[in-house]
């Protein structure tokens, strides 16, 4: 086997058209089909194939008596081949939206701690500077989000880095840490203590995000270190508009970010109780891939975020 060349080699000799190939060979699993799909002869597309393995010096697909198959190599360079096409297809329709007078379009995932505040703060601010910029909205949890996000389905994700996603495909631009409370309606009874302890709110039922979120993982933590059992009657919800609603018209308890409480408009409604809880999710901030260029309409977005963020601390 020969030496794999140096970056630079590659990034001169490697051509689109062989990526094409590559793709169509993955596709249709024949190299005839393949070389029709792409507007070539078979011949055309043998050389080609040869010429790139050549270039690389790995075997990309395995010759079988019915077809070809992609090796563990082939199945990289299919990976990468596709990031590629990806990109251009991005930058086609940037240079479309530029041409039009608009920034483009970003697709951005956020957890909902941040959907009701720094991510609407960051829409209206951008909005006025950039009325022309298309943006989708997408509010999950981090891990649903990440895997969109591994999937180009998403441009950024506004929330936390899951256990077990894969970190070395990701960049990570941390905004900061968040402080949790337990909240209850300004009617709970609960609202008049001047300290509760763990075991005194056991019984009542709680509005939690659903497993296995780091919000989740962490309260389930909380009550395993004060030494009680975790609470029986529990609603489980992503959605933070859900357990603010609920909170205000029963005696349900909740588990949020002090700042959802401080961006809440209906602030009154609510009561932080006097519990400890010194336990903090971990760190928020911009996600992206990491090998992904980044378009003028995420650029916009993030430096947005960046600076309603800084406005607030």
């Amino acid at each position: 086997m020969t030496r794999i060349p140096d970056a630079n080699v590659i990034h001169s000799r490697l051509r689109l058209r062989q990526l094409r190939l590559m793709l169509a060979l993955q596709e249709f699993g024949s190299l005839r089909r393949a070389a029709d799909h792409i507007g070539m002869t078979q011949p055309a597309a043998t050389k080609m194939l040869h010429e790139a393995e050549d270039l690389l010096g790995v075997e990309l697909f395995e010759r079988l008596p019915r077809g070809m198959r992609s090796t563990p190599f082939g199945e990289t360079v299919i990976y990468y081949a596709r990031m590629v096409f990806a990109e251009l297809s991005g930058m086609r329709e940037e240079l479309v939206a530029l041409q039009s007078g608009n920034l483009g379009r970003v697709a951005v995932g956020a957890i909902p701690a941040l959907a009701s505040g720094l991510l609407t703060r960051t829409i209206a601010t951008l909005k006025k500077s950039h009325p022309r910029l298309s943006m989708s909205i997408q509010v999950d949890t981090s891990d649903v989000l990440v895997q969109a996000l591994l999937q180009d389905q998403l441009d950024i994700v506004l929330g936390r880095i899951p256990v077990g996603a894969r970190a070395e495909e990701l960049l990570f631009d941390s905004l900061g840490e968040e402080a949790l409370c337990v909240i209850a309606g300004a009617q709970n009874p609960l609202a008049q203590e001047k300290h509760l302890s763990w075991a005194e709110l056991q019984n009542m039922t709680w509005v939690l995000q659903q497993q296995p979120s780091p919000m989740r993982a962490i309260i389930n933590q909380v009550f395993h270190n004060a030494r009680v059992d975790i609470p029986s009657s529990i609603v489980e919800t992503t959605s933070i508009m859900t357990l603010l609603s609920l909170i205000q018209q029963t005696d349900m308890l909740g588990v949020t970010p002090v700042s959802v409480v401080e961006d809440y408009p209906g602030r009154d409604l609510l009561a932080v109780l006097p519990i400890k809880f010194e336990a903090r999710l971990p760190p928020y901030g911009l996600i992206t891939r990491r090998h992904r260029i980044q378009s003028s309409a995420m650029q916009a977005f993030m430096n947005s975020v960046r600076a309603e963020h800084a406005l607030t601390k």
